[in-house]
């Protein structure tokens, strides 16, 4: 099947969310889309990604960062190790009016992010090709996301600089499956689990969970 087919299964998984204001808009489902096209293209030089089926994509990687979007705070978002651009480009396509950042190290990877900003257009979208403990930005951040790093004590080791100390509208979020560590003693002072959600992703027969952490 080809990428641009998937236009009914999108708006299907869309209204499964419950998002039906952006299963009605064109332009974003088409930017989705062309989004998968860019992985697809890429990842035949790249390997961007495991998954090549573009239909499997859609439910494992861009349904899989939508499903998230309610649980995000502030407009002031940072995607941590963010791969092929996932969660943070699906949810700046879906949000135009949020400020996205991007940190990836891997060059190649950060290449491919930037064509993805020019040919999609994403003036709400920043990419950082460092490695993110070496991030410096004056710039903190409302909600710090991931669903890369397998660790959660490496992801507020690592990322927790970039989140706003004792702020009501500040968190992090980290993307899991159905198996995920405690936060090591070492940081219980500084981090607590607020909440572990469980995300029903349409078309995904796995379960994920979103683990709220607030730095206090």
């Amino acid at each position: 099947m080809k990428t641009m087919d998937l236009m009914p299964q999108l708006s299907t998984y869309l209204s499964m969310l419950n998002y039906e204001d952006l299963a009605q808009q064109a332009i974003k489902k088409e930017k989705l889309l062309c989004y998968l096209q860019l992985i697809e293209k890429w990842n035949k030089v790249h390997n961007l990604t495991s998954i090549r089926k573009p239909a499997t994509m859609l439910t494992h990687h861009i349904m899989d960062s939508l499903a998230v979007l309610p649980e995000i705070i502030g407009q002031q978002i940072v995607d941590v190790g963010s791969g092929a651009g996932l969660p943070g480009i699906p949810v700046a396509i879906a949000k135009p009016e949020w400020q996205v950042t991007l940190i990836e190290s891997n060059q190649k990877k950060t290449v491919f992010l930037q064509q993805v900003k020019i040919e999609l257009q994403l003036s709400n979208l920043k990419v950082i090709s460092q490695r993110v403990e070496h991030v410096k930005t004056e710039q903190l951040f409302n909600t710090v996301i991931s669903r890369a790093l397998s660790s959660l004590n490496d992801f507020v080791k690592l990322s927790g600089h970039l989140c706003q100390s004792g702020c009501l509208n500040s968190r992090m979020m980290a993307m899991k499956s159905d198996c995920f560590d405690d936060i090591v003693e070492e940081y219980s002072e500084q981090y607590k689990i607020e909440k572990n959600i469980l995300i029903c992703v349409p078309g995904l027969d796995a379960k994920r969970h979103l683990i709220v952490i607030r730095k206090v």
